[in-house]
């Protein structure tokens, strides 16, 4: 493997680390895609450019695949980050492109479960979702260690060479309600444990947030280099953000309004998003973060220069500059007390005593969870018993269509035959989760709600918060780590399967 420049600087903290993200287009040749390798070929030239990140099918949309822009990008000299996302590949397709990449000898990797497709070729496409972001580290952790192959499998029994991969992972902290703020920060929690390498934040102009995620890794001895993104919008992309139109995005109205001033002056806004940009930098480094990652519509290779530039100017005094960047959501919660004297937060933890009301349905789900389905519980031998005695027979089939019924009316089951229920507070990830999430919540809820389902359907993760905080249990959220779905039982009794040790809590790590 040659030489890591990113990885180099980003692990040995010794210097400010700066990325670029690029967006393909759609099709194979075009100005767009020539756009991009232009600007490659001048921010190679100047070397202010650490990595150049390529984006895997954003906003669910087709595009040039990032891999082979990747080629392209490492042929030119430069080290690529690729976007590599989970919703339009099963696993074996996930493993196969892995190890294209690494055969190539590209090795950073930014792993993210990816926005819910949306248009394609004759129609909306078909999501697949078959790993999550924190198994997909999980399954490259083993790779990287050298992947044992099942015995049972073709040419199984054997450990594969190791992979080199550098992990990235995302997270976005500015989420509006605690329910969702401390969603995100649990998968954290389940990312950094899984392996990731480092951590680049998704969109947002609060300072205040910024400032709080560094002060959540560090209490929680976080130690992997964390880079903030900059990025640098015009007024259309700040309306289609202020809209909730990009998944995990925040423009408030506030905001939005300042962009709609600067787009009446002759340059519409330009040279004021770029110095916002170069504030930003200098904040984000002021404040002890380990890099930028830059990005936005239309942006030149001079333009990248000038705000990184710029933003080393204003570093010098970057608590100036912090007020600018005061958008909080209305009521938005905040994990720390604000510091008022810089804007940003105090070490003070905010109070969190207030708990919703618990839910019926939760409650009679932990009833007779408790009755039945835990080693310690009064019903837990006959019933292991009893499933044991009617596998096999005339009556495992009347057994198996009792149980769909009963959990279609409760959760809306799809018979996977391996059960989530009690992970997500007895919400079921199958069925009422669009993109199948097993170990925490996607980036993508907006103000509580699915990214899929805007004011329809109230992400699982937040309900699954405010479900469990009545009974002092969020954190469990944060805990263990759940495996994809095993194929092979689906349209089975997931109660013979969790009695018998056939399923995912058998294979628990």
């Amino acid at each position: 493997m040659g030489k890591n420049r990113f990885k180099e600087a980003l692990l040995g903290r010794k210097e400010f680390v700066y990325t670029l993200e690029l967006v393909p287009g759609r099709g194979s040749r075009g100005k767009t895609q020539d756009d991009l390798l232009r600007i490659v070929e001048k921010a190679a030239g100047a070397r202010l450019v650490h990595a150049v990140s390529i984006t895997d099918n954003p906003g669910g949309h087709p595009a040039l695949s990032p891999n082979v822009i990747g080629l392209e990008v490492s042929r030119l000299g430069f080290d690529p980050i690729i976007h590599f996302t989970c919703k339009d590949k099963n696993r074996n397709q996930i493993e196969s492109t892995l190890y294209s990449l690494d055969r190539i000898g590209i090795s950073n990797l930014l792993l993210m479960t990816g926005d819910f497709p949306l248009y394609g070729f004759e129609g909306k496409a078909k999501p697949v979702f078959d790993l999550d972001s924190i198994q997909l580290i999980h399954l490259i952790n083993k790779m990287n260690q050298g992947l044992e192959i099942d015995g049972k499998a073709p040419g199984g029994g054997v450990r594969l060479p190791p992979t080199h991969f550098f992990k990235g992972c995302t997270l976005s902290p500015f989420k509006k309600y605690e329910s969702e703020v401390m969603a995100q920060y649990y998968k954290l929690y389940k990312k950094v444990k899984s392996g990731a390498d480092f951590l680049i934040t998704q969109v947002g102009f609060d300072a205040r947030k910024f400032d709080e995620l560094l002060r959540f890794m560090r209490r929680n001895a976080f130690q992997i280099p964390i880079i903030g993104n900059v990025y640098i919008l015009n007024q259309p992309v700040a309306k289609v953000m202020n809209r909730g139109g990009v998944p995990g995005c925040v423009v408030t109205d506030e905001l939005y309004r300042v962009y709609e001033e600067e787009a009446k002056r002759p340059d519409k806004g330009k040279s004021a998003r770029l110095t916002r940009a170069a504030k930003l930098i200098a904040i984000l480094k002021g404040i002890g973060y380990d890099g930028v990652h830059i990005g936005g519509p239309n942006l030149v290779h001079e333009d990248v220069e000038w705000v990184i530039e710029k933003g080393k100017e204003f570093f010098l005094n970057w608590e100036e500059w912090v007020h600018e960047f005061s958008f909080p959501q209305k009521n938005g919660f905040y994990i720390f007390e604000k510091d008022r004297n810089t804007g940003l937060n105090t070490e003070v933890p905010v109070n969190r005593l207030t708990k919703p009301r618990k839910s019926p349905g939760h409650a009679i789900m932990r009833f007779f969870h408790h009755l039945m389905f835990t080693p310690d519980a009064p019903l837990f031998r006959p019933a292991k018993w009893f499933f044991k005695k009617i596998e096999g027979t005339r009556l495992e089939g009347p057994v198996t269509e009792w149980e769909y019924w009963i959990k279609f009316v409760s959760s809306r089951c799809r018979r996977c035959g391996d059960c989530t229920l009690l992970e997500v507070a007895f919400i079921c990830p199958h069925s009422q989760c669009p993109k199948y999430l097993f170990n925490g919540q996607c980036g993508g809820s907006l103000e509580g709600w699915c990214e899929v389902y805007p004011q329809k359907k109230k992400c699982i993760y937040v309900r699954a918060y405010n479900r469990l905080k009545p009974y002092g249990e969020e954190e469990s959220l944060k805990e263990g780590y759940t495996p994809p779905r095993n194929w092979a039982l689906d349209q089975t009794s997931s109660w013979v399967n969790y009695f018998l040790g056939r399923d995912h809590h058998s294979q628990k790590e």
